[in-house]
């Protein structure tokens, strides 16, 4: 809508995970290592949490761009909550047929899977965002799965990623054999107010605009108000060029900001006066 008058190629902002726009702050790239080092040394469970639109799900998917000639991976997006019988599902992510199976006949299918992918030099990775959905019983079935060894060599890595309720559940004392395989773990915050600014312009770049697109009054009121949540400066940034691109403005100002802010207040879906 808004791209050939701004000079990009396409949107900067959208809130889907896009590893092309992730942006490295000293936390993010902290996680990053992290992720890299339980890759690189064969660690059973990773655990990163983090609120809601911190990018942890962009962390994983730069993760699995980067290693994807190394890695086997099987992803589960938005588990269900409540979710019990695990496997199906685990099966599922690796494209492994699971219908009409028993649990042993899947347990047999899978660690066949996982040695014949270790015989071929390749890693076999879980990842499960939205973790904090498990239930305990599910985490159980899970940890099982780590038991599946070929001599002093773990078949499988499980990188659990969810909201800080995943940290709160993991600590439950039924859970302390589980806790005592999470080999690496990291809480990713929010941006620092000093990133901001630098992290809409790194998504303009990659957007295809080398030029600023925002005031600097207009960076700091954006980062007052999201907080340093990634989601919410993208949401905000791109309704902010909506608007300009609607009144014909060239440069997203401070004022064009505020007026985005203060129509989401009183007119938006989540707003107190709508009835």
């Amino acid at each position: 809508m808004y791209e050939s008058y701004y000079g990009l190629t396409e949107k900067p902002f959208s809130i889907q995970p896009d590893p092309e726009y992730l942006f490295l702050s000293k936390r993010h790239n902290l996680a990053y290592t992290m992720l890299e080092y339980s890759i690189q040394n064969h660690a059973g469970y990773t655990v990163i949490c983090g609120d809601i639109g911190c990018g942890k799900t962009t962390l994983v998917h730069h993760l699995i761009n980067n290693y994807k000639s190394e890695l086997t991976v099987g992803i589960l997006y938005n588990t269900p909550p409540q979710m019990e019988d695990i496997m199906q599902w685990v099966m599922m992510s690796f494209s492994l047929p699971y219908e009409g199976m028993s649990d042993i006949a899947m347990h047999t299918q899978f660690q066949n899977f996982l040695i014949k992918n270790f015989t071929s030099g390749k890693k076999a990775v879980l990842i499960i965002d939205e973790a904090q959905n498990l239930t305990i019983n599910a985490l159980e079935s899970l940890r099982m799965l780590s038991n599946i060894h070929v001599y002093k060599h773990q078949l499988l890595q499980i990188i659990l990623v969810g909201q800080p309720q995943l940290k709160l559940m993991l600590m439950q004392p039924e859970l302390e054999q589980f806790n005592q395989r999470v080999s690496v773990e990291f809480y990713l915050t929010p941006l620092e107010t000093t990133e901001i600014k630098k992290y809409i312009q790194h998504r303009v770049k990659v957007g295809g605009r080398e030029e600023d697109l925002f005031t600097d009054n207009a960076y700091k009121r954006i980062a007052e108000v999201a907080n340093g949540t990634p989601r919410k400066i993208n949401i905000l940034c791109d309704l902010a060029l909506v608007y300009g691109f609607s009144s014909g403005t060239e440069i997203i100002d401070v004022d064009l900001v505020d007026e985005v802010i203060k129509d989401k207040e009183k007119y938006g879906v989540f707003s107190g006066e709508n009835g």
